[in-house]
């Protein structure tokens, strides 16, 4: 049976074959406990710099707490020369001074040590997953046929950008338009790449094993200010893709990624399968 075969009575069709769906829930869960535990390291220094070193007097992003003259307690998110009043969120939360609040961390609790084990850990099943994809990806044609760009879709990209602008999606199309595929590259050979890379950065085996990685970001401070930069696209990302997936047949589109096969639509073909 060929890729796109469709049921035996031709009312559903394949959409995301196994490994695609595969990676797909393993990489939600892997970014879910990376973003938390992320938010658990980070509280311990709640402050982000440039350079090789922490300069205390000019951080580009600070979390503190402040007194004020009534004696209550206020959240400072500081980001460059501007301040925002954050209390119960960033800053102070709970009645403790804290960059992200309980609920946001994994352990809840301030618990350091017990927060880089459980971002390590999904940090490395997070990469070997990735690595496999890629490689399933790349030899079973699922980039090329999926997500290269040709130039009919780089002529197209300006129509898809204003399509999306104006919540117009065609998700019956079963194919992906220009700006979903420019996307999902960015993400798979951009983002997510910086990620590890700059991740590894803050290992200090890392960098006397390769101490050209600290130089090529710029110093360490730099590097950790990327990851934390690249986490919040990725964050950004997740949010974009689930709004879209809610505003076009979100059953449908989750159906099809728990299953791998979506109902077929009046007029849609088996040569419009994106697995």
């Amino acid at each position: 049976m060929s890729q796109h075969a469709s049921d035996q009575n031709g009312t559903r069709r394949l959409r995301h074959r196994l490994p695609v769906r595969a990676w797909h829930w393993i990489n939600l869960w892997c970014l879910i406990v990376l973003l938390l535990s992320g938010f658990q390291i980070f509280n311990a220094h709640p402050a982000l710099y440039w350079g090789s070193a922490s300069n205390f007097d000019a951080p580009w992003l600070e979390m503190y707490a402040m007194r004020g003259a009534d004696g209550s307690v206020h959240g400072i998110t500081a980001l460059g020369p501007w301040q925002f009043t954050t209390t119960g969120f960033l800053g102070y939360s709970d009645e403790s001074v804290r960059g992200f609040p309980a609920w946001a961390t994994l352990p809840s609790y301030q618990f350091l040590s017990m927060g880089r084990i459980w971002h390590f850990f999904f940090a490395w099943l997070f990469a070997i997953s990735g690595a496999l994809f890629a490689l399933y990806a790349l030899f079973s044609g699922h980039f090329r046929r999926n997500f290269w760009l040709g130039t009919r879709d780089w002529r197209g990209l300006g129509r898809d950008i204003l399509e999306h602008v104006k919540l117009r999606f065609n998700a019956h199309s079963g194919k992906y338009n220009s700006l979903q595929k420019l996307s999902y590259l960015s993400v798979v050979f951009l983002a997510l790449p910086l990620m590890i890379v700059t991740g590894l950065c803050m290992s200090p085996t890392i960098n006397a094993a390769a101490p050209w990685l600290l130089d090529l970001f710029g110093g360490r401070q730099s590097a950790r200010s990327i990851h934390f930069i690249t986490a919040f696209s990725l964050v950004l990302f997740a949010v974009v893709h689930v709004v879209m997936v809610l505003l076009s047949n979100p059953l449908r589109q989750l159906r099809g990624m728990i299953t791998g096969r979506v109902p077929r639509s009046p007029s849609s073909s088996d040569q419009e399968s994106s697995s």
